[in-house]
């Protein structure tokens, strides 16, 4: 590509200056305000948890910024991270199944830090959440699971371009500015899912991270710091490192953009835990209700993607047994029988307890797998669970599609009553509930003000 020829971090910034906020629809609109409750809750619930305690442990105070259920306030950067990695840190945040990639997460805090450091309206608030989220699910799919395969999480580093770009938005940076904010991000990006190996929680900080970058990188680049502007396509750029391929379909950043909205299709988690795992939890809760009993299961077999196989299968022995409430979240063995067992897969289920039960050991020790080459995943994630029984029938459940996905959404109603059962498991009152949901419809409207959410 000559010097003289828009790159692609050029492009995309071309296309966020130039979106007008006015014509942006109004489904969007309601989609952006539904990915904003489903972050403040889930900050809310994890508040409390030791791995939240641990973060704000090893940060300092001190600065403007809002830290979601806390009193004490932050630099915006620490701030950003904090609300990224409580808002993640359960795996109940938002999907795009294009990529996979969990945007709301990363984006919301990201924003919402810059708007109290800088004082930006809800208009600006608005424009660089709705380009955030929409580029992160467009940059997701460039190369469809090489970044993944190549052993990093897509969040983590695809998050913190689009954060990046969220900021950059938000606070009305030029062309210049922007571009080089990009290439500065494509340096700080990071994020490897070794996690995998032992349920550590280092997946965890991955969107706050993120979301962190994204204030620094847009600061950086305010203030001149040059960054490379073929960030992304270079021949040591962005995709070439984090995908081993720098020859992706970088059409899909820039096609339809204002007009084709991937936000509209972002899926809202019914279950607490992994993306892949929520059809599979679906057809063991129907098995469940057939008044099947556990002890009556010799083995089940489920047919799943290739892709899922690294991050939910294998191997099998630790996904039978996880190492901990975490790496359950991992394991497709745990999340079938757990929900088979509780008849759930809330917060409620992935526990230190619920880790140890030998009943639900048992049953989980009884899945095994096997590999659908056409299966559509990413595409679309599906689910299936067949349980051959003592007296040698064999019952089956298959799913489709992901529930709470474009497929069959949650509705707002639903999407408020996950809020709210958040918002009580992180020991929110009625009052703090409601004073939150009534700040929504204006919450765009006028400055940026997060006073409610603190304490």
């Amino acid at each position: 590509m000559s010097s003289a020829s828009p790159s692609i971090a050029e492009l995309i910034a071309d296309q966020a200056l130039a979106l007008d906020v006015n014509a942006i629809p109004s489904a969007v609109r309601t989609r952006i305000e539904e990915l904003l409750i489903d972050v403040v809750g889930l900050c809310v619930a994890a508040r409390n948890t030791d791995y939240i305690r641990a973060v704000i442990a090893g940060v300092d105070s001190g600065g403007p910024a809002t830290a979601i259920g806390h009193k004490t306030t932050y630099a915006p950067e620490t701030a950003a991270m904090i609300n990224g990695c409580a808002a993640h840190g359960e795996d109940f945040d938002d999907t795009f199944e294009g990529g996979p990639v969990h945007s709301s997460a990363v984006i919301m805090p990201a924003v919402l830090a810059a708007c109290e450091r800088f004082g930006c309206d809800g208009k600006a608030a608005f424009k660089g959440m709705v380009v955030g989220v929409e580029m992160l699910c467009r940059l997701s799919m460039v190369i469809p699971k090489a970044i993944h395969k190549a052993g990093f999480h897509p969040t983590s580093v695809l998050g913190a371009m689009a954060a990046t770009l969220a900021v950059c938005t938000t606070m009305g940076l030029n062309r210049k500015q922007t571009v080089d904010a990009l290439g500065i991000a494509g340096s700080m990006a990071s994020g490897i899912i070794e996690y995998l190996a032992d349920g550590a929680w280092s997946k965890r900080l991955h969107a706050g991270w993120a979301a962190k970058i994204g204030i620094q990188a847009a600061r950086f680049g305010q203030q001149g710091f040059l960054g490379p502007r073929t960030v992304f396509e270079g021949t040591h750029g962005f995709y070439y490192a984090f995908a081993r391929n720098a020859g992706g379909d970088y059409s899909v950043l820039t096609e339809g953009f204002g007009t084709k909205w991937y936000t509209d299709v972002i899926t809202f988690k019914p279950y607490a835990t992994g993306t892949m795992n929520q059809p599979y939890v679906d057809c063991a809760l129907r098995l469940r209700q057939r008044g099947i009993k556990a002890e009556d299961v010799v083995s089940i077999l489920c047919e799943t993607a290739e892709g899922y196989v690294h991050r939910l299968w294998d191997p099998l022995p630790s996904k039978h047994r996880p190492a901990n409430d975490y790496a359950a979240k991992f394991s497709a063995p745990f999340n079938i029988a757990v929900a088979f067992v509780t008849g759930g897969a809330g917060l409620a289920a992935f526990t230190e307890q619920t880790v140890r039960d030998e009943r639900i050991l048992a049953l989980s020790s009884k899945v095994q797998y096997v590999v659908d080459p056409n299966n559509p995943y990413p595409r679309v994630y599906t689910g299936h669970v067949r349980m051959t029984l003592k007296d040698g029938s064999v019952v089956e459940e298959r799913q489709g599609h992901i529930r709470g996905g474009a497929q069959e959404p949650l509705t707002r109603a639903e999407i408020e009553d996950k809020f709210r059962l958040n918002a009580k498991f992180g020991v929110w009152d009625d009052a703090q509930i409601a004073a939150f949901l009534q700040t929504v419809p204006r919450f765009f409207a006028a400055r940026v003000e997060l006073a409610v959410l603190r304490g």
